[in-house]
């Protein structure tokens, strides 16, 4: 999660339906074995490899992030979880890309600098918000430099050298409600975080939208707020 969207939601980011379904689209996406080690890039706050640890599904993480203020270490639910500034030699099972693509220049330069880091048989689980028609204040307030289609990521993963196993979108149910929102807001351009804390019946609704899509998600490639990417260094 990037850091000035959990700054904005504070304690509430664990309940807020797009992270909750966000991450339980996380866990269905790992691979069914592996050796429960994260190496997660851009990790900003470290919400996605907390919410493996808390879920029991890794033993040890390494969350990258050259904004962090200090490097610490933490333990969560008996993981080890790790925020360095810069990689450090891990045998990562998992290479997290959660929404960080579109916030550097060089998006194929970036994945290709972490697949000499990566073992052969690794996953690299990338997610990138979708489609151009959709930029807004949100992604001027967090800095993005681009949105994506599903054939622009699977571009990108060709250029860093990356093999692509899958690619489709996420949140497809909820896409209309989010375009309209965004398209026709008057302060549309405000550089402002779209994702807000919403009261517990459209939290409820959005939530139980994405839980229904998510069986299916591998199987949509036409549209959704996000687009989701899954490749191997080789």
């Amino acid at each position: 999660m990037d850091i000035k969207e959990e700054a904005a939601l504070g304690e509430l980011a664990d309940r807020h339906w797009y992270y909750r379904a966000k991450a339980a689209a996380l866990e269905a996406m790992l691979p069914r074995t592996f050796n429960g080690r994260v190496m997660d890039v851009g990790a900003g706050s470290g919400f996605f490899s907390r919410h493996l640890a808390k879920r029991g599904l890794i033993a040890e993480a390494l969350c990258i992030d050259p904004g962090y203020g200090r490097e610490r270490d933490e333990t969560v639910n008996g993981a080890v979880i790790r925020y360095r500034r810069s990689p450090e030699p891990m045998d990562a099972g998992v290479a997290l890309f959660m929404d960080v693509l579109e916030h550097v220049p060089d998006d194929a330069g970036l994945l290709s600098a972490y697949r000499p880091l990566l073992p052969p048989d690794a996953r690299a689980i990338i997610t990138v918000p979708a489609f151009a028609f959709l930029w807004s204040g949100h992604d001027v307030f967090l800095e993005h430099h681009r949105r994506y289609t599903r054939r622009g990521l699977d571009r990108t993963i060709a250029r860093a050298d990356y093999r692509l196993v899958e690619s489709f979108y996420y949140y497809g149910l909820v896409l209309p409600a989010a375009a309209a929102s965004r398209l026709f807001a008057p302060d549309r351009m405000e550089a402002k975080s779209a994702v807000r804390p919403h009261g517990a019946l459209v939290n409820g609704i959005l939530h139980a939208a994405s839980t229904i899509e998510r069986p299916f998600m591998r199987l949509n490639k036409i549209a959704g707020l996000t687009v989701c990417g899954i490749c191997t260094p080789s």
